[in-house]
């Protein structure tokens, strides 16, 4: 989801900002001009560091301005699809609740939250499971995995994104620990012990077995 990645581009220089400090003026513009811009290919850039500036800049006639090409690291935040990710409740609304993740918002839908009828009880920002009666509040941490991915360009914050948490292992922090304690207690048996029916016979019973019945 988050990574660092080598990026290059162009920032303009304005005249009024030539007589400041050239190395901290182009890592102001690159960080005005980069940051929160999303590009389909490399996801929403989230903050820019080493900012550096490659070659000489131009002077366009008429402009007055220096063109200045520029390397810098990005750290950037893209959601792909069948992603496991963890985040935290943001708004409950009619058909669902949406999710803060990073810098982007998704939604998991009433039917995905978990495998119980759910119900939104929009007053007290919160959905209701029926028959477990297991809730989720704004403010809550969860986990979801990402099942769609619809990235926009020209507005970051319209980008859909949907989650499911109807998996094992996925919900809220609290169903996963229980769930967990639930499994621990009633599940499996302890290592050496047999689950259902008679004790495996060693080779020194069946010894005795033999010896016993040529006795008899």
């Amino acid at each position: 989801m988050y990574r660092i990645i080598p990026m290059s581009d162009t920032v303009r220089i304005p005249p009024e900002q030539m007589t400041e400090g050239l190395e901290g003026t182009i890592a102001r513009l690159v960080q005005s001009s980069f940051e929160g811009r999303l590009n389909k290919s490399f996801g929403i850039t989230v903050l820019t560091t080493n900012v550096q500036p490659a070659g000489e800049g131009q002077v366009i006639h008429g402009d007055g301005a220096i063109y200045q090409k520029v390397s810098f690291d990005a750290m950037v935040f893209k959601p792909d699809n069948q992603e496991i990710v963890d985040g935290i409740v943001a708004e409950v609304v009619e058909f669902g609740a949406f999710i803060h993740i990073g810098p982007l918002d998704a939604l998991v839908h009433m039917s995905q939250v978990m495998n119980d009828f759910m119900t939104a009880d929009v007053g007290n920002e919160r959905l209701v499971g029926k028959e477990s009666g297991r809730t989720l509040e704004v403010g809550e941490n969860v986990r979801a995995r990402i099942v769609t991915a619809s990235l926009n360009e020209l507005s970051p914050r319209e980008s859909k994104i949907g989650l499911t948490m109807r998996q094992p292992g996925l919900g809220k922090f609290e169903w996963i620990d229980e769930d967990r304690r639930k499994a621990k207690e009633g599940g499996a048996p302890a290592a050496g012990d047999e689950p259902h029916g008679d004790k495996p016979v060693t080779k020194r019973q069946a010894k005795k077995a033999e010896k016993a019945a040529g006795a008899a």
